[in-house]
């Protein structure tokens, strides 16, 4: 069973990829089930930027016309912050969901990836306002799947990657409330791409995680083009497995199916 629990086509601000295009991909590639993840930023957007009515309109159209090719889940990206929580929220309690990814890409509504929250800070003020905001996040906000993408600041920290030890109290904090509310995290293939020297999140973020007791897992290429779709997947699998981890999952209707490694 092979799936890809993150991915991005023209419903997100940041692709212009067909959503049948990409479908036809991961049939060619093999992959048994996919979820769209299309972004949603508040904060830095005054409205969705993810145009809903179009979105599931465009996922029920295809999900029919390939229904006996590949297995096609309704998911969304959250963007989340700790002054955007009740958009999220809202949103939520609107739509009729199957996934739901929480990521934070933006503190304040100051980007990362352009470096407009980075600047004029040091690396640790950067690393722990990031743990710390996603932490906020968690413990107000509980209508999600997993965390996207945990580590992900490394891939926009100025100074290089910060070394895990200096901010885990603050991951085992997150790790923690994670598990004790009965979600789970993503493996993000993203990493390869962006050239960091480990996963996303780490070895050593999964192994902690798991000797916590964390075992929901997904995992997700954050396709947004033709060659990202499934990236490296298999590969991260064996990874994971090599860490301790033994099923990974899906989501239908917000509820989790297990499955082995």
């Amino acid at each position: 069973m092979l799936a890809d629990y993150h991915m991005h086509t023209k419903f997100s601000d940041d692709s212009d990829f067909e959503m049948e295009d990409e479908i036809l991909c991961a049939i060619e590639k093999g992959l048994d089930e996919i979820c769209f993840t299309e972004h949603v930023d508040y904060g830095v957007k005054f409205e969705s930027n993810c145009d809903y009515t179009q979105y599931f309109s465009e996922f029920e159209r295809c999900k029919e016309k390939y229904k006996n090719q590949i297995r096609l889940k309704k998911g969304i990206e959250f963007g989340m912050q700790s002054h955007t929580i009740a958009q999220f929220q809202r949103d939520f309690d609107e739509y009729d969901f199957d996934f739901v990814i929480l990521s934070c890409h933006q503190i304040q509504n100051l980007e990362f990836w352009n470096g407009a929250f980075q600047k004029g800070k040091t690396q640790k003020e950067i690393n722990e306002a990031y743990y710390e905001e996603i932490y906020h996040c968690i413990c107000n906000y509980k209508d999600y799947s997993v965390l996207g993408h945990l580590d992900a600041i490394k891939r926009d920290d100025p100074y290089g990657v910060y070394e895990d030890d200096l901010v885990m109290d603050l991951i085992d904090k997150i790790l923690k409330k994670v598990i004790e509310d009965g979600k789970g995290i993503e493996v993000n293939t993203s990493n390869f791409r962006y050239h960091l020297p480990d996963l996303t999140p780490s070895r050593k973020i999964l192994k902690r995680y798991y000797d916590l007791g964390g075992r929901v897992l997904t995992f997700g290429s954050d396709s947004h083009k033709k060659e990202h779709v499934g990236y490296k997947i298999e590969e991260v699998r064996n990874i994971v497995k090599e860490i301790g981890f033994s099923h990974f999952m899906t989501f239908e209707k917000m509820k989790m199916i297990e499955y082995e490694l």
